[in-house]
């Protein structure tokens, strides 16, 4: 049983169901997985996702140190930590 399955399962607590605690132990799933809820993506890290999208093409063996130096140069304010983020979502990693 997949766990979007699992999820589904789980009752509002009520006098006649258990409580939402131990409704997650029987089903092994965490509690945090009832409250998640996905964000959408920010406009200005679909920009950057854009640009990184780019520079990659242009030059793959561009890592996360270098594609930050090559944003900030671009006038984006981003640190080395939200370039490697975005990289990594993008499924996106230097060619050595």
């Amino acid at each position: 049983m997949s766990r979007a399955q699992r999820l589904a399962m789980i009752e509002p607590p009520s006098s006649a169901t258990p409580s939402l605690r131990r409704q997650c132990q029987l089903l092994s799933i965490s509690r945090s997985s009832l409250y998640y809820q996905k964000r959408e993506w920010l406009a200005e890290d679909l920009v950057l996702m854009r640009l990184i999208d780019e520079q990659h093409l242009l030059t793959p063996v561009y890592g996360s140190r270098r594609m930050t130096v090559h944003l900030n140069r671009l006038g984006h304010r981003v640190n080395r930590k939200r370039v490697r983020r975005l990289m990594r979502q993008m499924g996106l990693h230097a060619v050595y």
